[in-house]
């Protein structure tokens, strides 16, 4: 698979199949036409690339062009999978922006959001099934090819790549949200719109229909334009419309339509849409299914949606996208978007300046439960708890582990945050746990009780010695030397060469050079001057002699090795 540079694109694809066209020319969607099995090899394949060792600018698109089903069907609709978010890099096309640009983009276009215009005769409505059609055998939803996620597990084909347009009867304002849909019959889905931590916006609208004793109407749009498909896992106002948001995106208005069975406004330009009436007073068994949390979820009864119409392109493609165990299509889709939100709620909204990065932990934990916050050096210690009980409070489901680390540690590098939490953070002093947290998006078996927040401080509080790595110019000279030796090669993570970390006196750094000149026994005829009796091995040398350096250990530190090593003097 090649890596081509991104096109230059001055606003984003508003065309579903344009955005696939500009993929496969960037080398970033692969084509697969030899049959393949929705039901037990699609999603298989496509999650390979998620699994083991390989690296996300290597992930890409599948366009499966030959999908067949376990009964030996065809179907002549082909199936993307990838084609959001598989990359940051796939997620920068669909918004015709470069990555480090996305955080921005979303903060003005909800500051500054586009009404949609209307049209007639649009694409989306160009073939239309309903009444009767819709029951035949093998017509209806058991026309479309609809993967299974998580063959072995899930118990229907899902809806994935959804955008589940409901209105509020009372103000009239449309909501647009991701949530999953089962084929039960070729003209019933149950859907699953999230009741907890407050309820997704499609819940709060079922609810207020239900008081009214009246069915909700829904329509399930798949194949939307990437920025409109955005929009629908972002936690957005509930009073603000996502089209207009994703019109601001775009840069100009998205063109809706009117659905042919149900009132509600829908983005014209998509590929396929699922009409129907969500039953407000019966609640049907859904799942299990593979859930984004790493676990499979067991039945719930859930919304039951008796579908009135299908309308789609006359030569649509369907999408689905790669969730359950992360990193998935889903958690880049969240990632790439929160990451940016967080911080800036932390630097904009709570003025803490000194917040440096935000990163999701994205590897099976699906980004919410673990956040990790960077600080600049020397930020004072008020300032960090601000930015941990910030960062835990924004969404009632992020945030059950927040970790604080400094400048030089990358919050991106796991294995990094490990060694800071392990020699930065004294767990008696620097771990607060807070009680009464939402369970948010966990796993259902066991107990389900009130789950609690851990904010850890693992940054730097001292000085310390530096990282026992070769100095940085050595490990550039190591490089160049790898590269003339014709070697794989490496992946540079930090930390790669070492550096101070303020406790490195002059003496020692003349005694480095000395060792690099080759004139190490310098050091040594300046140690032999040093000679002491009377100590226990291991006694800091700058505890004895009270050198300048003895200035950059604390008062605690002195004391502490003076209670272990008795034959100390006293200063």
């Amino acid at each position: 698979m090649s890596d081509r540079k991104l096109p230059a694109t001055k606003r984003p694809s508003l065309d579903l199949q344009t955005h696939l066209a500009e993929l496969e020319a960037a080398g970033l969607l692969f084509r697969v036409d030899q049959p393949v099995n929705k039901d037990t090899e699609l999603h298989p394949l496509v999650r390979c690339q998620f699994l083991g060792g390989m690296a996300e600018d290597e992930r890409r698109a599948f366009l499966f062009t030959n999908v067949v089903d376990s009964h030996g069907r065809r179907y002549d609709i082909p199936v993307v999978v990838g084609a959001l978010a598989a990359t940051r890099k796939i997620y920068a096309m669909g918004m015709a922006r470069q990555v480090e640009e996305i955080g921005d983009a979303w903060t003005h276009a909800i500051a500054n959001p586009i009404a949609p215009v209307a049209v007639t005769s649009p694409p989306c409505q160009e073939i239309v099934v309903k009444g009767d059609a819709l029951r035949e055998q093998g017509g209806g939803l058991a026309s479309l090819p609809v993967p299974i996620s998580t063959p072995g597990f899930d118990s229907a084909p899902y809806l994935t790549a959804t955008l589940c347009v409901t209105r509020d009867p009372d103000d009239g304002i449309q909501n647009i949200g991701t949530y999953r849909g089962a084929l039960k019959d070729t003209d019933r889905l149950g859907v699953r719109m999230s009741s907890r931590t407050g309820g997704a916006g499609g819940y709060l609208h079922w609810l207020k229909y239900r008081e009214r004793h009246e069915k909700m109407p829904c329509a399930i749009v798949m194949g939307a334009a990437p920025v409109i498909a955005y929009t629908g896992p972002m936690k957005l106002a509930i009073d603000l419309d996502e089209i207009t948001v994703a019109g601001a995106l775009a840069g100009e208005p998205i063109r809706v339509a009117k659905t042919v069975t149900v009132d509600l406004q829908i983005p014209a330009d998509a590929e396929i849409v699922i009409e129907g009436l969500i039953d407000t007073d019966q609640l049907e068994p859904e799942g299990p299914f593979g859930e984004s949390n790493g676990y499979v979820a067991l039945e719930d009864f859930n919304m039951s949606m008796q579908v009135t119409a299908i309308t789609r392109r006359r030569s649509p493609v369907f999408v689905s996208i790669i969730s359950q165990v992360t990193p998935s299509e889903s958690s880049v889709i969240k990632k790439v978007a929160y990451e940016p939100m967080f911080l800036d709620h932390l630097r904009n909204q709570l003025s803490i300046k000194s917040v440096l990065r935000v990163v999701m932990h994205e590897p099976l934990t699906n980004l919410r439960p673990i956040i990790f916050l960077q600080f600049a050096d020397d930020t004072p210690r008020r300032e960090i708890w601000r930015g941990l009980q910030g960062a835990s409070a924004l969404l009632a489901d992020c945030g059950k582990f927040v970790i604080a680390v400094s400048k030089d540690i990358d919050p991106a590098n796991t294995d990094a945050v490990m060694w800071s939490l392990a020699y930065r953070s004294n767990p008696i002093e620097d771990v607060h746990i807070e009680p009464y947290r939402s369970t948010g998006h966990a796993p259902k078996s066991g107990a389900q009780t009130i789950d609690s927040t851990m904010l850890i401080d693992a940054t730097l509080k001292y000085k310390m010695a530096p990282l026992a790595l070769p100095a940085r110019e050595y490990m550039e000279r190591a490089l160049v030397l790898w590269k003339d030796l014709g070697l794989p090669a490496p992946t540079k993570t930090p930390p790669w060469y070492g550096y101070s970390l303020g406790d490195w006196t002059e003496t020692w750094e003349q005694f480095a050079r000395n060792a690099i000149a080759g004139e190490w026994q310098e050091n040594g005829a300046n140690t032999i001057k040093r000679r002491r009796g009377g100590l226990t091995p291991e006694t800091p040398a700058r505890l004895v002699e009270n050198e300048g350096g003895a200035g950059a250990t604390t008062a605690a530190t002195i004391h502490a090795h003076k209670a272990t090593m008795p034959n100390l003097p006293d200063d």
